[in-house]
């Protein structure tokens, strides 16, 4: 499952980032295997961060594992490159969190996007492991619209884009589901709908992720089973923003929503 191993680095000011999750957060909660990324604030938390914490969870007796990176760009790394980072770093699978179609994104264009999945793909194909593009993916317009484009004019294989916080709407969860069926591995987010309360995938548009797999599974189309997952984003911080991009609330990710 996604999380922020390292703590969520807050949007509330200095004050807000939030502290390493502790063992017992995770398993407590069923939680027995983790990939640990950055989020907002990949420049306080490190890629080093990631590597030490995954480390010190495997020590602990649970399944870590991390991605290099965060939301922005040029990637956070601590090879210098991602595809470094993802064949020198035992523990690494991928790139990730990648934000798009969000306010606090890099802005990411097509030409950038399918630099960074090029070297996911390479990387992973060097190595034997996933080379996963992992994608946070905003209440944006644009949705799903790069990955889109990326699949219509490039050679990159579907299931290197791995985009997450589908059923943060209806819209963008159909959207999902279409790249579901072209192979890409699609990924909702615990703890979303419009009962929930200080979540950043909480709307009154967005629904939980129970009702998203129900959706996926009986769609008539038929979108592969094995490609959908449900993650919690434990550990990371939960903001609320308003049209403007200013925060409203905020709280922190636990694991717990995924035993909802």
């Amino acid at each position: 499952t996604q999380v922020h191993i390292t703590g969520g680095g807050g949007e509330a000011g200095y004050k807000s980032a939030v502290p390493y999750i502790p063992l017992t957060n995770l398993t407590i909660n069923g939680v027995t295997t983790v990939v640990g990324l950055l989020g907002t604030d990949d420049t306080v938390r490190t890629t080093a961060q990631l590597v030490q914490r995954a480390r010190g969870l495997r020590e602990e007796g649970i399944t870590a594992f991390m991605m290099s990176g965060g939301y922005h760009l040029p990637p956070a790394t601590l090879t210098g490159t991602v595809r470094g980072d993802i064949v020198h770093l035992d523990l690494c699978i991928g790139v990730g969190e990648l934000a798009i179609s969000d306010h606090r994104s890099s802005q990411p264009t097509l030409e950038e996007l399918v630099r960074v999945a090029s070297e996911c793909h390479v990387a992973g194909i060097m190595t034997g492991k996933a080379g996963t593009l992992h994608l946070h993916v905003g209440d944006g317009p644009r949705r799903l619209a790069l990955v889109r484009q990326a699949l219509d004019e490039t050679e990159i294989p579907a299931r290197t884009f791995n985009p997450t916080h589908c059923n943060r709407n209806r819209d963008l969860f159909e959207e999902a589901t279409c790249l579901a069926l072209r192979g890409c591995i699609i990924d909702v987010t615990s703890g979303s709908g419009p009962t929930t309360t200080c979540c950043q995938h909480a709307s009154p548009l967005s629904f939980g992720a129970g009702l998203a797999l129900r959706q996926y599974f009986t769609d008539a189309r038929c979108p592969p089973r094995s490609n959908i997952t449900c993650s919690s984003d434990g550990g990371g911080s939960l903001p609320v923003f308003d049209s403007e991009g200013n925060l409203i609330t905020m709280a922190y990710g636990t694991p717990a929503g995924l035993l909802v």
